[in-house]
């Protein structure tokens, strides 16, 4: 009697379920400081071609396996096998590593922001080291700190910083309506000019070849990120074969205008030469620069003076800097225990060394520390690795970018395979027919493989192979880990 008298979701929350999970802020700013405004297209191609296809499979596989827990091990598994099941959830859980390493050394950018109005990070220094090696040194303290309090089970810390979660939401608000405020402001002029080229060439230098601007794709498809939650919502939906795939599919379409849309609203206020060309603008603080200029231009256009349109600006920072402190924060907090107590719960306990399978109050402390000394070995070896802050925080998104969308692969490219298997029961089907399935599969694959080639070989077409390295070596490694784990398990069945 539970589940009929809980109420189940309409068209509308699950809209806006699906949106909360997948829109992400800085998203815009950074897809506008790399290709301007003609990173629209490519938002809306991979709309096409990745986010509305994958959503279904997601819905289909979450459908039909609800009452499992192993989550996408459980899916893979059945429809595939053991061994191409393990492989892919730990490249999923991998990207979280990455993700990890990222966020320690980027953290401070926000907090930055939240101090001092503005990012001074390139000019940080820790006993005579360059800023990126004290970023490094403080990416190890913050992942030390974070792993000894949520190993406690302090997970309740997360609730103090979902604040932040609401403050960035509001973000997207400022940006529409100050960039609106601003345009009646300056009498319908744009900061960036439009032309029918500005849709097609980027104004960045950086992303003039045909190799770069297909890299982007990457960028594209790791801002849909996040549509594997709607998985679990099909049973909670009502009238699930009708209401499902129209929320999908309106969600889809407001994610990709909502995007275009911001993206379009940083040119209403932001000229690209004269903000973000400037020195010591790069991806990791490129969001903060750019809200730092709204507020600047929100100064001018209520006729302050210089100074006063200037600390406006500053104030913005701050509060973006707050805002993306405590919302990273929270989700760093989270993600340290709940990828790899999902990954440990949803596989056999055997493939796992020693005690490391043990989970004790919801949290695997042993994991954990393994996970940690990862997490710094990575850091100190790309913290100092020899390179200036702009070239170090793109190495960091671009392998963040890769190892998020790399599990997509996996589990897309088992989809086909769910599709055949008839002993699947499959309460909740989109793609009607094998044929349909195998066409999805094939897009969906192909897409995320092509972006994450053009992405990975990018680098090294303008003599940067380090990058390169950097991008094939952390899933390369994890492969190679997880295939060794695998193999050890198999010896120990016999």
């Amino acid at each position: 009697m539970e589940n009929t008298n809980k109420k189940k979701l309409t068209l509308v929350p699950l809209i806006l379920m699906i949106f909360t999970s997948v829109f992400g802020f800085a998203n815009m700013p950074r897809s506008f400081y790399l290709m301007g405004y003609s990173a629209i297209p490519w938002y809306i191609i991979s709309a096409i071609t990745f986010f509305i296809p994958f959503a279904f499979m997601m819905a289909e596989y979450g459908a039909a396996f609800k009452n499992e827990k192993g989550g996408i091990y459980s899916w893979m598994e059945k429809s595939v096998g053991p061994r191409y099941a393990f492989i892919g959830t730990f490249m999923w859980y991998a990207s979280y590593i990455i993700w990890m390493v990222n966020i320690c050394s980027s953290i401070w950018i926000p907090l930055s922001n939240l101090i001092f109005g503005k990012d001074t990070t390139a000019t940080w220094s820790l006993f005579g080291l360059g800023s990126t090696q004290t970023l490094g040194i403080l990416g190890v303290i913050w992942i030390s700190v974070v792993t000894f309090t949520a190993s406690r089970g302090l997970e309740k810390i997360t609730k103090i910083t979902s604040v932040g979660g609401t403050a960035v939401a509001l973000l997207n608000i400022v940006l529409l309506i100050g960039a609106v405020v601003v345009l009646i402001a300056n009498g319908g002029h744009v900061a960036e000019p439009i032309s029918s080229s500005a849709f097609t060439t980027s104004p960045n230098p950086s992303y003039q070849s045909s190799i770069s601007v297909l890299s982007f794709l990457v960028f594209a498809i790791f801002a849909y990120g996040g549509i594997e939650v709607v998985g679990g919502l099909v049973d909670e939906t009502e009238n699930a074969e009708v209401t499902f795939p129209k929320g999908i599919t309106i969600a889809a379409i407001v994610i990709a205008i909502g995007y275009s849309l911001g993206i379009f609203l940083c040119g209403i206020f932001t000229n690209w030469t004269d903000v973000l060309s400037v020195k010591g603008v790069h991806m990791g603080n490129v969001a903060y620069v750019v809200m730092k200029n709204l507020g600047y231009q929100l100064g001018l256009g209520f006729h302050l003076n210089q100074a006063a349109a200037l600390q406006l600006g500053a104030w913005v920072a701050r509060f973006v800097g707050l805002s993306m402190f405590l919302a990273l924060s929270g989700a760093f907090f989270t993600l340290s225990y709940a990828p790899l107590k999902q990954l440990i719960e949803g596989t056999p306990a055997k493939l796992w060394p020693g005690n490391m399978s043990k989970v004790e109050n919801g949290i695997p402390k042993n994991a954990m520390y393994v996970q940690c000394v990862i997490v710094i070995v990575f850091v100190l070896m790309v913290s100092f690795g020899g390179q200036g802050a702009a070239a170090f925080f793109s190495r960091l998104v671009l392998m963040t970018n890769v190892a998020m969308t790399i599990p997509y692969l996996f589990i897309s490219g088992a989809f086909a395979s769910f599709k055949k298997k008839e002993e699947i029961k499959k309460p909740f089907t989109v793609f009607k027919s094998n044929t349909t399935a195998l066409i999805a599969t094939i897009i969906v694959t192909f897409t995320v493989g092509f972006a994450n080639f053009f992405t990975i070989i990018e680098p090294a077409t303008k003599g940067d192979l380090e990058s390169t390295l950097w991008m094939i070596g952390g899933p390369i490694f994890f492969t190679i880990v997880s295939v060794l784990m695998y193999w050890r398990y198999e010896r120990s069945q016999r």
